[in-house]
């Protein structure tokens, strides 16, 4: 018996196959990223591209699966990676701890994921890589704001069109109506954020809890996983 014994009882052996030669890129390892990454380790994923500029900071402890003690300060593709291979030491895993944006955008051959998930917080990063997976034809999903939720019964996947309440679901709309880009995937809250009043020198902070942002992150797992091998 093997790893994925368990999970080939629920889809069968020719799905199991399926996912296990899919690459899949990974756009933001953070709270929603984080989980969605080991998710798919774990239902056995062949290749894997982490993308993600960030170290493991403290505020991070809160939220992200990566996120402990003995991992602050570490590049947040490398501890992934290295839990990863943990997990399915015959995964394929690839790093890239850059900021992705138009400028670093060619790094990446997009003809060659079998799908992209977008989970991080730039909106011209996020428009960049709906656009670019576009024009390639690739599967995608966008991760919506996760931020200031409390109530993890409100998150939905549908097209962006027919989002509502979520602020940054609205900003990525009109962004994407210029362009003339429709029919794009998303993971998205119906729930009003929660108003806060901490601010850092006049920022807002997205105010978050240690189970939201990985149940959007699972769900994701989850919507990838049926696009895949249906």
């Amino acid at each position: 018996m093997n790893q994925f014994a368990r999970t080939e009882l629920l889809y069968g052996k020719d799905a199991i196959e399926k996912l296990k030669n899919s690459k899949v890129a990974i756009f933001g390892l953070g709270g929603v990223g984080s989980y969605a990454t080991e998710a798919l380790a774990r239902i056995g994923i062949g290749e894997l591209d982490l993308i993600d500029c960030d170290i493991v900071s403290l505020t991070n402890l809160n939220r992200q699966l990566i996120a402990l003690y003995s991992t602050l300060d570490k590049a947040k593709v490398d501890v992934a990676k290295q839990r990863i291979l943990d997990i399915n030491p015959s995964a394929k895993v690839n790093t890239f701890q850059i900021f992705f944006s138009n400028e670093t955008s060619s790094y990446f051959d997009f003809s060659k994921y079998d799908y992209v998930i977008d989970a991080i917080d730039s909106i011209k990063s996020k428009i960049e890589i709906i656009k670019i997976a576009k024009e390639k034809n690739i599967k995608m999903i966008s991760s919506m704001g996760t931020g200031n939720k409390t109530n993890p019964f409100l998150f939905e996947i549908a097209d962006i069109s027919k989002t509502s309440v979520c602020p940054l679901a609205r900003k990525m709309r009109i962004e994407l109506k210029k362009l003339k880009i429709d029919k794009v995937k998303v993971l998205y809250s119906k729930e009003s954020p929660v108003k806060t009043n901490q601010n850092n020198n006049d920022k807002l902070i997205p105010a978050s809890n240690s189970f939201i942002p990985p149940i959007a992150g699972l769900m994701i797992a989850s919507e990838v996983v049926k696009d895949l091998i249906s």
